[in-house]
């Protein structure tokens, strides 16, 4: 999976008051990737974080995405798309070689 894919995996899970592990669980990461890659985002200027204290007393985040975030993950959503196209084009290619073995 591509560095942009993972990224927006974060971005597409961002928005509601959460915990790194609920991100983590969602989309299948660890915490320690999805740790990693917010850190990025925040860095980068893309993700802010608020914090919020639940009912427990445990802080947890909500993660917003900045008016740059949103712009990046336009960008990124199609940059992701176009890698997908293009495994989708070799992929067609290989089983249309696939079907022309099998039927020479």
């Amino acid at each position: 999976m591509h560095q942009e894919e993972k990224e927006l995996e974060v971005l597409r899970s961002l928005g509601k008051v959460t915990t790194q592990r609920t991100i983590a669980d969602e989309i299948g990461y660890s915490v320690g990737k999805v740790n990693y890659i917010l850190k990025k985002l925040i860095k980068k200027g893309l993700v802010k974080a608020e914090k919020f204290v639940n009912s427990k007393n445990k802080i947890q985040y909500k993660y917003l995405l900045t008016l740059q975030g949103v712009k990046e993950k336009i960008a990124i959503t199609e940059k992701v798309i176009q890698i997908k196209k293009e495994e989708y084009d070799k992929l067609q290619q290989e089983l249309e070689q696939y079907k022309k073995i099998q039927y020479d």
